[in-house]
């Protein structure tokens, strides 16, 4: 006995030491879950919070350099050295940080110049013109610490004006295939020159072919001039308007006149941003007014997009950024103020560094430096601002970007040029987000929750134990293989017998409802021969025949009343477009990967709801229907509305098929046949693509930073919901 009592001891003692280590081994497997989902959140924040931080500018050096007549001034790539150019004709090279303000280098470009231009900042061409007409156009390098002048256009002087008349103003723009030089001469014509590069037919080398263009004349005085990038286009401020010209033909036509005044007198000045897209013009009132072409009734109209305004006085001195769409101005006081304009027309910094107006400022190409010069006073400053396009509004709100007919929620990361503003509002993948789940949900939830209903509730024990786990494994089923064969077997299968496809949405509830009275209006006798459970097996040949004749009546209908091509139908007749990967396929794709799990939970609330209850209500009279309906479905409400919930959380987070199946165009439309981009298929496609560091990559952080809130909201609410309806029905 003494043997048999030290055994049961020893074996307690081991029991316990077992549950012991499984209790901690369960808690330290949470404890780790949990730890992991806050290193996750923090490493999300972690990268996110930067394109957030304020802009900062701070002094970095001043200094003095006997330099004088300055018309433009430009940093180099790496912002070791500044390239000042004279209104006298003299181009200097000036050592900026450790050799301070010394001139190392100076040439003579032209004696004596009438007129000067500097080309967009990323360009780095400037010209020069004189009072006969011509104009030498010059490109400054620098080669071991010295100054070299090198020629783009392959030619030191260009005879511009044939009259040989004085040239008051100029225009240049230089590019890698075509090039284009305007002048304004002293009797207010304009002359122009545009060169194309080509090979030449003997030596296959690249050379320029120039062109004179005959000018139209425009009437008003130049007050200043910007010609596109791409040689088509001349903008003309002349008074209180802007000339729009076309150069892409023989001779250049006004395509329009915009007068962009605004009421308040003639405007002072006009500079272009990065692209030239949009122009920035000064007004006599000291505020500066972006103006973009935007495409309105089959014409290109000048708009005014946004007016920027400072708060402590007029802005003067605006200078663009050299790739970014932002520009910094001096307000009356000394106060410099930048801009960006995916943002409001709040200024993104504001800094008070002068006592008065400099007289010329200059940003360095990477907008990391900022140069102002008063007479032989140069400062530096260092800029801090990487991420301007990144702020609450560009991500969130209605943004008017160039050349759009109006403010609109865009998402395009990437472009053709470096000079296109990025467009990063999160609303579209957001809104494609939830339009994924939403038609997902539609179909996966009918047949999900009616599968769970029958197979737990009606079918027999034998058969369920064969169809919950075939439905289960479904779930095992890579998303990636589904996403391949929506998009390559399914989507041409709807384009094709779309018709079909309404019919079945249709004809199927109809039939399946028509199949249950046929069967209700049986005679008992006949009833009692199919056994209990297995009547699905008479519904579901009768289903597969009716989905094959709406598929089989798909095209003689189609030819018959929508002209063989409802799709074309659809667009010009009703205004609805199609998309081969829209959201129905989507819908039916993910709606079968989702049915899964909420049959899982859903079949499992309603199989625990004990037997007691449902034989209760029957034995009280109830219906089987009514006992469904009333007792077990109410019981099982918490885990059914979690199965739910548990659904969507797969559906908003799924990656595979949406990035597959839907054409990823990130539009807001809830058109069915639509296509739509999510959250998790735009991390999936452009992630790998993104430069670390850059706005791009901490804005897609932040789209799987909103894709985490979202997943954790969904799961706590149906939580909270699943615990109050346990409580509220526990009674039962």
């Amino acid at each position: 006995m003494a043997d048999a009592g030290a055994f049961l001891t020893d074996n307690n003692r081991s029991r316990q030491r077992k549950d012991r280590f499984a209790r901690y081994g369960v808690i330290a497997g949470g404890i780790s879950v949990l730890l992991t989902l806050v290193l996750i959140f923090f490493y999300l924040l972690y990268v996110i919070v930067p394109v957030f931080a304020p802009a900062r500018i701070t002094p970095v050096q001043s200094f003095s350099v006997p330099l004088t007549q300055t018309a433009a001034v430009r940093f180099n790539e790496q912002n070791t050295h500044a390239f000042h150019f004279s209104a006298d004709g003299q181009i200097s090279l000036v050592a900026l940080g450790r050799r301070e303000g010394q001139a190392v280098a100076q040439q003579v470009v032209m004696a004596n110049p009438t007129s000067f231009d500097a080309a967009l900042p990323n360009e780095h061409v400037f010209a020069y013109g004189d009072h006969t007409g011509g104009v030498t156009v010059v490109k400054p390098l620098i080669r071991q610490d010295n100054l070299v002048l090198s020629d783009p256009l392959d030619a030191p002087y260009i005879q511009l004006d044939s009259q040989g008349m004085p040239l008051v103003q100029l225009a240049v723009s230089v590019r890698r295939q075509v090039a284009v030089l305007v002048g304004v001469t002293q009797d207010q014509r304009l002359v122009a020159r545009v060169f194309h590069r080509g090979s030449g037919l003997d030596t296959g080398e690249q050379t320029w072919q120039a062109s004179q263009l005959a000018m139209p004349a425009i009437g008003q005085p130049v007050t200043d001039m910007v010609v596109t990038p791409d040689g088509r286009t001349l903008y003309v401020l002349n008074g209180r308007q802007v000339t729009v010209i076309d150069l892409n033909q023989s001779e250049g036509r006004i395509r329009q006149q915009t007068d962009v005044s605004q009421g308040a007198g003639d405007p002072v000045a006009m500079t272009a941003l990065s692209g030239a897209n949009s122009l920035l013009i000064t007004g006599a009132d000291g505020k500066v007014t972006q103006w973009f072409e935007v495409a309105s009734a089959g014409q290109r109209q000048l708009t005014a997009a946004r007016t920027f305004s400072g708060g402590q006085g007029a802005l003067n001195l605006v200078v663009p950024e050299y790739y970014r769409k932002g520009f910094f101005a001096v307000q009356d006081g000394g106060l410099l103020a930048g801009y960006y304009m995916a943002d409001s027309a709040a200024p993104v910094l504001e800094s008070r560094l002068f006592s008065r107006t400099p007289e010329l400022m200059t940003v360095s190409p990477r907008a990391d430096r900022l140069l102002a010069i008063s007479g032989e006073q140069w400062q530096l400053f260092k800029v801090t601002n990487p991420y301007p396009e990144v702020s609450f509004s560009s991500l969130w709100q209605k943004v008017w970007y160039e050349g759009y007919p109006e403010p609109d929620y865009v998402w395009q990361s990437t472009s053709g040029t470096d000079e296109s503003e990025p467009k990063l509002s999160l609303v579209p993948v957001v809104f494609g987000t939830l339009k994924a789940a939403f038609y997902a949900l539609c179909f996966a939830i009918p047949l999900a929750l009616a599968g769970a209903i029958y197979t737990a509730y009606f079918m027999s024990s034998s058969m369920r134990k064969v169809v919950k786990p075939t439905i289960e494994i479904m779930e095992a089923l890579p998303t990636v293989i589904l996403g391949f064969l929506a998009g390559i077997w399914l989507a041409p299968i709807v384009e094709n017998h779309l018709i079909g496809m309404a019919l079945s949405l249709l004809v199927l509830p109809l039939v399946m409802v028509a199949v249950g009275l046929g069967w209700a209006m049986l005679p008992g006798g006949w009833q009692r021969r199919m056994p209990t459970g297995l009547h699905i097996l008479l519904l579901m040949p009768t289903l597969v025949l009716a989905g094959y004749l709406c598929f089989t009546l798909s095209p003689v209908i189609e030819q018959a009343y929508f002209g063989g091509d409802i799709r074309s139908y659809l667009t010009n007749h009703w205004g609805i477009g199609y998309d081969q990967r829209n959201a129905l396929v989507v819908g039916i794709a993910m709606g079968f990967a989702v049915i899964p799990t909420i049959f899982t939970i859903a079949e499992d609330a309603i199989y625990s709801v004990p037997a007691h209850l449902s034989s209760g209500s029957l034995a009280l009279g109830a219906t089987p229907w009514q006992t469904l309906t009333r007792v077990v479905l109410l019981t099982a409400s918490p885990g059914i509305f979690s199965a739910v919930m548990m659904g969507l959380g797969r559906a908003v987070g799924e990656t595979m098929i949406v990035l597959m199946a839907t054409g990823n165009t990130p539009i807001m439309d809830w058109n069915i046949l639509e296509g739509l981009r999510t959250l998790s298929a735009t991390i999936a496609i452009e992630m790998p693509e993104s430069e670390v560091g850059s706005a791009h990559y901490r804005v897609l952080f932040l789209a799987a930073f909103v894709l985490f809130v979202f997943t954790f909201f969904f799961n706590t609410l149906a939580e909270i919901v699943r615990q109050r309806l346990r409580e509220k029905y526990k009674s039962l």
